[in-house]
């Protein structure tokens, strides 16, 4: 036998599964973290690409904002402290800075209220917002070519200088976050977001996909109405760890980090497994079932069709927002949903659609602490108490020689079948 660990919540739960069955485990490739983050993230911020240095841009009195993806208090503290360094060089005081935390709608809102953004010490210094697409105060800013109203948050639209900052890694149905992303969603207004979002639908709007993606093509669009100025990225390593970061115009800076990521996150396999056991990667993706659900596309892309996959997800927050929920309680059929979501779109009843598809292609079992009955009963979705009796029931289904994978990071892993 052999034993395959896989993050659980805050901890790992261990699969075991005769050696002559293990076909492969799909991690993203293991790469050199910067030795010291905040030091690589001042270089990039002295080096920006395509773009002066933002101490040439900012000035004392100016209106400065800064967009933040909200990425973990570390990650978050050592973006805004360089921002911060760069800008009082020139001699910027703190309370010319705002920042707008932006607005991730495939988050559900349990999880988007729960943790700090900053240090107590940085948010006594700054004005620190999140961005509510619904309630907020929005001003439109232009049309996309396609037609759709692209209105965005006041403070960040009227600011002099409009700074985005984050992460870029892959992301569903946008291809990869940050950058663009932190416009729109990050501080578009509702309808804005659900027009954009309509056309994820569409297929071809998956992770790890920009080139004929929809929705990342009116993200483009949305950022140029923008007129954001500058932007700080990161790449991390599967432990979310920086590697490197990228400054300055926010196409450039983009593509830099989007042509790393691809080599860390993008990871080609042989061959089709009857079995895949996905985790989203722990505490940071796996709070309710609709965030932890993200990563099935990608199991579905190695899995043999009509085979098996096997979410390891804790969902201690439950099922995600009431969208979501009501999609999934109320739909059998991912037609009639489709239907309904041209009436009545929500970005949270699209991931029920997508979850929805995915359970006519494969067999899935979920292993979570959602009580039994409400994700068998109510959703028809078969459940297991721990990740090897899902591996004994999926087994007795496909049969004992099936051929297992394993995908620890399924909401940052990219994997495609080399043909």
């Amino acid at each position: 036998m052999v034993e395959v660990w896989l993050p659980y919540g805050s901890t790992e739960v261990c699969v075991r599964v005769p050696t002559a069955n293990l076909l492969d485990v799909i991690e993203p490739r293991k790469i050199s973290s910067a030795r010291n983050p905040q030091a690589e993230i001042k270089s990039a911020l002295q080096n920006p690409l395509g773009a002066n240095r933002l101490a040439e841009m900012v000035k004392p009195g100016a209106k400065i904002t800064v967009v933040l993806k909200d990425s973990g208090i570390s990650t978050n503290q050592m973006l805004i402290s360089a921002l911060l360094e760069e800008m009082n060089s020139a001699g910027v005081g703190d309370k010319d800075v705002t920042i707008i935390v932006a607005y991730d709608p495939f988050r559900a809102a349990s999880s988007r209220q729960d943790s700090p953004v900053l240090s107590e010490e940085l948010l006594a210094r700054l004005r620190v917002i999140k961005h509510r697409c619904e309630a907020d105060e929005q001003v439109y800013v232009g049309e996309t070519s396609s037609g759709i109203k692209i209105s965005l948050n006041k403070i960040f639209a009227e600011a002099d200088v409009k700074i985005l900052a984050g992460p870029v890694e892959p992301y569903p149905i946008i291809g990869y976050n940050g950058g663009r992303e932190l416009v729109l969603p990050g501080v578009a207004s509702l309808d804005s977001i659900r027009e954009a979002f309509r056309l994820g639908i569409n297929r071809e709007s998956k992770k790890g996909s920009l080139e004929g993606n929809p929705v990342h093509d009116e993200m483009v669009e949305a950022a140029d109405l923008a007129q954001v100025d500058f932007a700080l990225s990161i790449v991390r390593d599967a432990g979310l760890d920086v590697v490197k970061a990228f400054a300055g115009r926010i196409d450039k800076a983009f593509e830099e980090s989007v042509r790393l990521a691809e080599e860390i996150y993008k990871v080609s396999v042989k061959n089709r497994a009857d079995i895949v056991f996905v985790s989203p990667g722990g505490s940071s993706f796996d709070r309710s079932l609709q965030e932890a659900a993200l990563c099935l596309e990608g199991a579905l892309e190695i899995v043999k069709r009509r085979k098996a996959v096997a979410l390891i997800a804790e969902c201690a927050s439950g099922f995600g927002d009431k969208e979501f929920l009501e999609a999934l309680s109320r739909f059998r059929d991912p037609k009639d949903l489709r239907k309904h979501l041209e009436r009545r779109f929500s970005v949270s009843g699209l991931m029920a659609y997508r979850l929805m598809n995915l359970l006519q292609q494969v067999n899935l079992v979920i292993v979570s602490v959602i009580p039994d009955y409400y994700v068998s009963r109510l959703f028809g979705m078969k459940t297991a108490r721990t990740a090897n009796e899902a591996y004994r029931l999926l087994a007795g289904i496909i049969g004992n020689r099936g051929k297992v994978s394993f995908i620890p990071y399924g909401n940052l892993t990219v994997p495609f079948v080399k043909e």
